[in-house]
């Protein structure tokens, strides 16, 4: 029991972090002036958080089973360590965010020479993994302190944690939902759509175009481009903020999804 959640914790954390990190990807790409090639780069990356989302699922629908015919099962306890497991993994891209710029950009400049990620995978040495450590770069606290709003609206930083909120708890409220009502517990736990699918519209309509519109300036312009990891930065820490915020949709979405899968 404790195992599974332990794997599921880490999942998680991982899932959180490979999510954040495509910020990197995206700011390595404008710097170098090859965005199209690290938005196919992150298509890459992305596999590898859904592959662990995955294995996650399921793994978090044994403790549902477990929880059956068991008062005293701590479901929702645990369910709220998995929603701290996703800010923590927030809180380690962040971290790492630095480091990974420089890493992405190694990565690109590779993958034009390459011409191709099967080869580019091939290409990976022994050697060029130990000189990786050449790139780390610490995270500093003048990082948070040089982060200004340069013109991205306030909106955008509500959305885009209210989306991280949304997506967060989408899977686990269904799955939750399925604990609440059992003469349901399949319908609910397959219904995390009805959550996500609120996050998909906002992300759509209102997030990505945004991002897109600051992206573009970056590329046309070297003063905006300058600022491009700073607002990647708070971004990022909005995701941050986010994934604290979906401690609080957690049950509402629960509640939401037993209500609806008995009205339907």
């Amino acid at each position: 029991m404790i195992s599974t959640l332990m794997w599921v914790c880490i999942l998680t954390l991982v899932i959180h972090s490979v999510e954040t990190l495509s910020y990197a990807i995206r700011l390595s790409g404008v710097r170098a002036g090859k965005l199209a090639v690290a938005l196919s780069i992150t298509g890459v990356v992305v596999l590898v958080s859904r592959t662990a989302n995955l294995i996650q699922a399921p793994l978090t629908a044994k403790l549902i089973d477990q929880a059956k015919g068991s008062e005293s099962f701590p479901l929702e306890t645990y369910f709220r360590y998995i929603l701290g497991a996703s800010s923590l993994g927030t809180l380690v891209a962040i971290a790492l965010f630095p480091t990974f710029v420089f890493l992405f950009a190694r990565v690109i400049a590779h993958l034009e020479i390459e011409g191709s990620i099967p080869k580019l995978i091939s290409s990976v040495t022994v050697d060029k993994i130990r000189h990786a450590k050449h790139h780390l770069r610490k995270p500093r606290l003048s990082m948070l302190r040089s982060l200004r709003y340069y013109g991205i609206p306030k909106r955008l930083l509500v959305l885009n944690a209210v989306v991280t909120a949304i997506y967060t708890v989408g899977v686990l409220s269904s799955l939750y939902a399925a604990h609440l009502v059992p003469a349901y517990s399949m319908t609910a736990s397959q219904s995390s759509g009805l959550i996500n699918g609120i996050a998909t519209i906002m992300m759509t309509v209102f997030v990505d175009p945004q991002l897109a519109l600051i992206t573009d300036k970056a590329i046309a312009n070297a003063e905006a481009r300058s600022k491009l990891g700073r607002i990647f930065g708070l971004l990022m820490i909005s995701r941050f903020a986010g994934t604290l915020l979906a401690q609080l949709f957690f049950l509402p979405g629960a509640y939401w999804v037993s209500l609806v899968v008995q009205w339907l």
